[in-house]
This record gives structure tokens, C-alpha cells and sequence, in this order.
């Protein structure tokens, strides 16, 4: 009985070390909506100049150079307000949104760190970056 017990216990000690090992990254389920948001102005994607969303895996900092040192990049469509990062694990992200704001014509670009949790590992999450000039 106590061997049955010993192997039930690691057994269940190694699914939860798999589970919250898993890496943050592409092949998820996690939709991350990211609405590029200018002086709490949500801008909609521009003809010539269509929202970009740059996304760095397991970071919670600014990469040095966040438009070349990045893992994915995601762009949105014409006449959306928002971008999709589609097919992403839970674990830590950096994303870093540019956009172009057609009021004051000129491009306008942030981020901020962002985590997706176990429970939300499904989910569509919307999510609001402040951009500046």
C-alpha cells in the first residue's frame, strides 16, 4: 500500500513540475487582443501604416531593441482597431505595439509586460497598450 501511495505522489509531483514548466511561446491556445490605445484613443490600423505588435517570450523587461530583438511579430488588418497575437502558452511576455496615429500624423509605439495564466490558457484576453510619440 505505501509503494502504491510513494508512486501516486511522484506521479502527480511530475505532472504539476510538466505543467508549470511549459514555456511561454507560438502553439498555444491564448489569443491576446491588443488594442494600441493614444492618449486613451483606441488607433485603428492605417492603409500605408498598419499596427504592429512585436512579442518577446519570457520577458518582463523592454528588449534592448524591441523592433529587431523580438520572437513573433503581429500585424493587424485594415480598418480593425486591434491586433491578434494568436496561438500563444501561458508564461511571461513583453509585447511592444507601434501604430500609426493619422490625427497627429506621426508613429506612435509602446509596451508593457504581460502574463498569461494557467486558467486562461484558452482564452481570447484583451489587452490595452498606452502609445506615445
Amino acid at each position: 500500500m505505501k509503494t502504491q501511495i510513494k508512486s501516486f505522489v511522484f506521479l502527480a509531483f511530475g505532472i504539476t513540475l510538466i505543467m508549470s514548466c511549459q514555456k511561454a511561446g507560438i502553439d498555444g491556445a491564448a489569443t491576446l487582443v491588443i488594442f494600441p490605445q493614444h492618449h486613451g484613443v483606441t488607433i485603428p490600423n492605417h492603409i500605408g501604416y498598419l499596427d504592429s505588435v512585436y512579442v518577446k517570450f519570457d520577458a518582463k523587461d523592454l528588449p534592448s531593441d524591441p523592433t529587431h530583438n523580438y520572437d513573433a511579430v503581429f500585424v493587424g488588418e485594415y480598418g480593425e482597431d486591434h491586433v491578434h497575437c494568436t496561438s500563444l502558452h501561458t508564461g511571461n511576455y513583453y509585447l511592444y505595439a507601434t501604430a500609426w496615429d493619422s490625427i497627429n500624423n506621426e508613429r506612435v509605439y509602446g509596451g508593457l509586460a504581460v502574463k498569461i495564466k494557467f486558467s486562461e490558457r484558452q482564452d481570447e484576453i484583451d489587452i490595452n497598450i498606452p502609445v506615445v510619440e
